[in-house]
């Protein structure tokens, strides 16, 4: 029923994450419901006496039972039992389309894999402007960078990149260098999850006391205490 009915849907909703999460959850809520038919029994728990209660002196006879009225709401539920629908809903099978066919939906995943490389490629080419001091070039590129940290393939090859560079003595940077460095790292720490924080954020530590510019004769300024206040 997914492939056939919902691919569209998901088409359209590309780059919505709200709809995109809304459709997640609809998708979970039936099948969990399908992997859960029935709902959960409720067990009730008798408390038990504590401790010396069989001492106290003010305690009540346990009531007598009328027999008769005993028996009246035994023959009154067993009534409603027999006359209650039975509480397994019966299968309703239908026919499903075959959808799409499926050569459409590999195709769309080729796509989406050529986009995410020409997103590295950006931040590779953006890069290297800045380090060139190409910075006219650097500016075009740098939305669609900003764009790109998004993903996670693209936060992990800024922290490649900048690695590179610095292993090339390349750390210490003018004031225009600086600040595109430091925003873009910036904008990677700020799209990054917990999931990263042992990779992407434990890669950039020592990028960012790493890079640096003079302020002026003996004064250093390092990236970190432009990226600090990321938790």
């Amino acid at each position: 029923q997914l492939v056939a009915y919902e691919v569209k849907r998901m088409r359209a909703e590309e780059g919505n994450k709200q709809n995109i999460l809304r459709h997640i959850r609809e998708l979970a809520e039936k099948l969990y419901k399908n992997e859960n038919p029935y709902p959960a029994v409720t067990m009730h728990t008798v408390k038990k006496p504590k401790e010396g209660h069989h001492l106290r002196v003010q305690q009540k006879p346990f009531p007598r039972l009328d027999e008769g009225l005993v028996q009246w709401i035994i023959d009154q539920a067993t009534a409603k039992l027999q006359t209650a629908p039975p509480a397994v809903k019966a299968e309703v099978k239908c026919m499903v389309p075959s959808g799409p066919p499926i050569a459409a939906i590999m195709e769309r995943n080729g796509n989406a894999m050529a986009n995410s490389a020409r997103r590295l490629e950006v931040v590779r080419n953006c890069i290297s402007y800045v380090f060139e001091n190409k910075m006219l070039e650097a500016k075009k590129l740098f939305p669609a960078v900003l764009r790109a940290m998004k993903g996670r393939a693209a936060r992990q090859c800024l922290t490649q990149e900048l690695n590179l560079h610095v292993q090339q003595n390349r750390a210490v940077l003018d004031h225009q260098q600086f600040d595109f460095v430091i925003r873009m790292m910036n904008c990677c720490l700020q799209d990054c999850t917990a999931m990263d924080e042992h990779g992407i954020a434990a890669a950039l530590l020592p990028l960012v006391t790493a890079f640096c510019r003079k302020l002026s004769p003996g004064i250093t300024q390092f990236a970190y205490s432009c990226v600090q206040e990321h938790v």
